[in-house]
């Protein structure tokens, strides 16, 4: 293969969504075996979220959350931070490869509406949960905690909501017809996209430098930089949004991301239990209300929104305005959630049980017990995909005209 086919496969064209899950989960449980942590992002926003209030005096080292997940240092010195870092330069470094960058603004104010509200309810869900959808349901259920479960279901049941509500006259924008005399040629611009491809590979390979660099005294913080990239061109090239799987479900029926995301967990789980069986311990939640509720505010939240924790991210990379509200409601709700945790966290959450699969079913019972689950959710989604089809289609059908 001559390196314009490779370039043009692999680089400019979209991935598979099934492949590119499926390594997401791959390279999520190398991320936790090497660093002790999950890919997570919700709990950097939130840091930075405290560290925007320290400059203007609020001394949010001294709340509970902030206590809980830890204020110390900076966005370059704290694995969660690299990690984004990485994620953002990966997500740059594809976007300009596919020459995928266009500054699009939003079609109305209402829009504008939508993703800052939205953001700020997905942001507070997420933090109120102690995780979004990776931390609480991607990479949550791979570590066996049974408040990743609970916020899957919930986050389902938010999506169906928020889909219900965005069908509402109110969210419809209208639209400027323009009357033209005859077609627009297509223009191609091949000078700009070979640039951009050549500035992509700059920065992918500046930052591939730069995770080398830091990994010579730290390397702990070079890995997760290297994995960030890794997370950044998956998300960007199979543009992998969880909000886009569970909308689909109810809107149109499609399943593609979400069977994508189950297989995706069902893999990443061998690997987390191969750590944990070495000694890794897994990152268990409490299952208390705190996960429900989390759960049911951040799936409308994100429906509302129109995109997820990881969805906003490679979107507002590539220049999609409407997403930078996403990402700044993010910030302001999960802040939110810091300013009242220790009012709420003692009946919501920290006086319920951290309920750990592995323990309470034993070892092999716990991942048996995870992929059977994970199985039954499959066939809910392949039983719902035929329910769903099996009625548009009936309801698309002619009807005869009686003689």
């Amino acid at each position: 293969m001559s390196w314009n086919e490779f370039r043009q496969h692999y680089l400019i064209k979209f991935w598979s969504p099934l492949p590119a899950v499926i390594a997401a989960g791959v390279l999520s449980t190398w991320y936790f075996g090497i660093t002790g942590t999950f890919w997570a992002v919700t709990g950097e926003f939130t840091r930075w979220g405290g560290e925007l209030l320290q400059l203007f005096g609020v001394h949010t080292e001294n709340w509970g959350y902030f206590q809980l997940i830890g204020l110390e240092g900076s966005p370059l010195t704290r694995i969660d931070g690299v990690m984004i870092i990485g994620m953002f330069g990966g997500c740059f470094a594809a976007a300009l490869w596919a020459n995928n960058i266009k500054l699009r603004l939003p079609q109305h104010r209402v829009r504008i509406l939508q993703a800052l509200l939205g953001g700020i309810i997905a942001g507070f869900g997420a933090r109120l949960a102690m995780g979004c959808n990776l931390a609480a349901f991607f990479t949550g259920i791979p570590q066996f905690s049974l408040h990743a479960w609970f916020f899957a279901v919930a986050t389902a049941i938010g999506s169906w909501a928020g889909a219900r509500f965005t069908l509402l006259p109110m969210f419809r924008v209208p639209v400027k017809l323009k009357k033209v005399s005859a077609a627009s040629p297509l223009t191609q611009r091949p000078d700009q996209a070979r640039r951009r491809f050549r500035i992509g590979m700059l920065v992918f390979i500046g930052m591939l430098g730069w995770a080398a660099l830091t990994a010579m005294n730290q390397p702990k913080l070079g890995l997760a930089m290297l994995f960030g990239v890794g997370f950044g061109l998956l998300i960007e090239r199979a543009q992998i949004c969880f909000t886009s799987a569970f909308r689909d479900l109810w809107i149109t029926g499609r399943t593609q991301m979400a069977k994508a995301i189950i297989l995706g967990m069902a893999v990443s789980a061998i690997g987390i239990y191969s750590y944990v069986q070495l000694g890794v311990a897994p990152k268990i939640m409490w299952a208390g209300p705190n996960a429900v509720l989390g759960g049911l505010l951040f799936g409308f939240g994100i429906v509302l929104a129109g995109g997820c924790e990881t969805g906003w991210m490679y979107r507002a990379v590539e220049g999609q305005v409407h997403f930078w509200w996403v990402g700044i409601g993010n910030v302001l709700g999960s802040t939110l959630l810091a300013l009242v945790w220790d009012e709420i966290s003692p009946a919501l959450a920290t006086s319920w049980d951290k309920v750990n699969l592995l323990t309470v079913f034993g070892p092999q019972g716990g991942l048996m017990m995870t992929w059977l689950l994970l199985f039954a959710a499959l066939m809910l989604i392949i039983g719902w995909e035929k329910r769903f089809f099996r009625r548009h289609n009936a309801g698309a059908r002619p009807v005869k005209e009686s003689l």
